[in-house]
């Protein structure tokens, strides 16, 4: 066979696993969840009793959850499938948020599809805080997540503990309703939040 040939049939093998590869995951989108799923077994369920002993519910007036960690429909486009990264929370627009888990702030922005949010780092954790009122500033070259009506004004590099109100429920972004999207992450891999809180509170309970 010569060179030319063999870089033809190179070329068509490789379309062809390409092709393969995505049509399974259209068909079986539950590969990249099963990896989280796989973290929440081994890090959520082992996690400290001191640590969840002292974390917090994130939204106050709570009104019920209105879509879960994991494949779903696109709420813009139903015949699309995405991946949904965190937990929906509902509440009255203008409930205040709680942070989850003593850290320090490493993000404050309003842009984007998370419209105005807040990126705390809690040891190998980060958890996102989406659809906020409010707005970023810079004032004397630091940046704040500010919210004058709800009395909140959050710094970059800020020290927060568990519990403490970090925001309140807005539209900002892109969504349908008002709601928190909340994301946990730990070592830069999604967590489902509601694996999280079901934990939580096993050992609150206790």
């Amino acid at each position: 066979m010569s060179n030319q040939r063999l870089r033809i049939s190179l070329s068509v093998a490789l379309f062809l696993i390409g092709l393969l590869v995505v049509c399974l995951i259209a068909l079986f989108p539950g590969i990249e969840i099963v990896a989280a799923q796989t973290v929440n077994r081994n890090v959520v369920a082992t996690a400290g009793n001191d640590a969840w002993a002292n974390a917090s519910f994130p939204v106050e007036k709570f009104q019920g959850y209105t879509s879960g960690f994991g494949y779903r429909r696109s709420p813009r486009n139903r015949r699309r499938v995405q991946f949904h990264n965190g937990l929906d929370i509902a509440a009255p627009k203008g409930s205040y948020v709680r942070n989850w888990f003593a850290g320090k702030v490493i993000k404050v922005g309003d842009r984007g599809a998370c419209g105005t949010h807040i990126i705390i780092k809690s040891g190998s954790w980060k958890h996102s805080y989406c659809h906020l009122q409010g707005r970023v500033a810079r004032i004397n070259g630091r940046l704040y997540m500010i919210d004058r009506a709800g009395g909140i004004k959050i710094a970059k590099n800020q020290q927060v503990p568990s519990g403490m109100r970090i925001g309140r429920i807005g539209m900002t972004g892109r969504t349908t309703g008002p709601h928190l999207h909340w994301v946990i992450r730990y070592n830069n891999r999604y967590v489902d939040p509601g694996a999280v809180l079901r934990q939580m509170y096993a050992k609150q309970s206790n």
